[in-house]
């Protein structure tokens, strides 16, 4: 009976695996560096929505104060052309 040896010789085998191996890790390392680099656009456009929403606040304040103020200077025109008249 003769024996089957399947297993492959030392150097066969490590030829084998580490170009692999190798290739395993730069692919990993260049998965987190996408998956980093689309956390930080995410975070980035993150933060400009929440800048413009706080920027359109302000301003929705800033243009009601000076409505409310030409407002209640017309009111206090025509309060005081009324008393003239009087």
């Amino acid at each position: 009976m003769a024996l089957m040896n399947f297993e492959p010789e030392e150097t066969e085998a490590l030829n084998l695996l580490i170009p692999k191996y190798l290739s395993s890790l730069i692919y990993g390392g260049l998965l987190e560096s996408v998956a980093s680099e689309n956390g930080a656009r995410m975070q980035a456009m993150d933060s400009a929505t929440s800048n413009a929403q706080d920027m359109i606040q302000d301003l929705e304040l800033l243009y009601n104060r000076a409505r409310q103020g030409a407002i209640t200077t017309e009111l206090t025109e025509i309060i005081a052309g009324a008393e003239a008249l009087n």
